[in-house]
């Protein structure tokens, strides 16, 4: 497997991708530039760092926004105009933001929070159904990845600094988790762990921030299966998507990347595709209650 530029965006902080299988179109972020992608297009400059978002059965994006100051909320935003409604605001501290955040099955919207200096654990995992937020847990420094089993039993979530992939038990009527435990660690020297997806299979695939790289773990082990090159220091998150849903879409960033480095890897936060020989699991849509 080989990972094909598909846009050298040069984005500041690439992340959240999502795949809208009714359109074939891919929408991605640059949190840092404010910036909504439609695979190699532009299609909205916003005011406030979003953080992540997730595909509304009306046509519109729903966003977790942020003004760095403390103020949070989940908005319904039209992509053609950039017209925003607010749904929910949530508490947080001044010094956070939203980060990556992803639908489950049951159409609730889970997005997390991270602290701005990217070392205190002031950040929290909240889900939003429509009409309220729940606040799961705090305590977090980086909030990111976060994905399902087939199954839709388990939830699998990485706080990045802790080098691992949490597990919970998942109850898909309430909304509620449990039991955590320790499903993968991380090596040092393969990078950070960053934004996450999973396949058909159970596989959870792992962007690695500092690692050039995209991998594949089985997550009921904890083995490494796979480490797909990708030729961005900073590579940041990805999704399935495609006619087959077997393209892996991968994000990167420039973030924090010295001259040397940027030299070494000129196609950082770019935008890239890798063939792969799984089914992903889809992007789901967010359902208000």
């Amino acid at each position: 497997m080989k990972a094909e530029l598909l846009l050298d965006a040069k984005a500041t902080l690439g992340e959240g991708p999502v795949w809208d299988a009714k359109s074939q179109t891919l929408y991605w972020i640059d949190i840092l530039k404010k910036r909504i992608y439609a695979g190699t297009e532009v299609i909205a400059q916003l005011d406030k760092f979003i953080g992540c978002l997730a595909l509304h059965p009306n046509g519109t994006l729903l966003t977790a926004l942020s003004d760095g100051e403390g103020l949070s909320s989940f908005v319904d935003l039209q992509p053609d105009s950039s017209q925003q409604s607010v749904l929910a605001a949530v508490n947080e501290s001044a010094n956070t933001r939203f980060n990556d955040g992803k639908c489950d099955p049951a159409g609730r919207f889970l997005a997390g929070t991270m602290a701005m200096n990217e070392s205190d654990p002031t950040g929290a995992l909240y889900s939003f159904n429509g009409k309220q937020v729940t606040k799961l847990f705090g305590g977090v420094t980086i909030s990111n990845g976060l994905t399902w089993s087939p199954d839709h039993k388990t939830f699998y979530y990485i706080d990045t600094p802790t080098r691992k992939v949490q597990a919970f038990d998942y109850d898909l009527a309430t909304g509620q988790i449990a039991n955590p435990r320790t499903a993968i660690r991380i090596a040092d020297t393969l990078g950070w762990p960053d934004g996450m997806t999973s396949d058909t299979d159970g596989k959870l695939w792992i962007a690695l921030w500092g690692g050039a790289q995209v991998t594949k773990w089985n997550p009921q082990t904890g083995k490494l299966l796979e480490q797909i090159p990708v030729p961005a220091l900073q590579t940041s998150s990805c999704i399935f998507g495609g006619k087959d849903m077997n393209e892996l879409y991968v994000t990167s960033a420039r973030k924090g990347m010295s001259e040397v480095d940027l030299k070494k890897y000129p196609l950082s936060g770019g935008l890239f595709k890798v063939e792969t020989k799984v089914t992903g699991m889809p992007s789901l849509e967010f359902i208000p209650r």
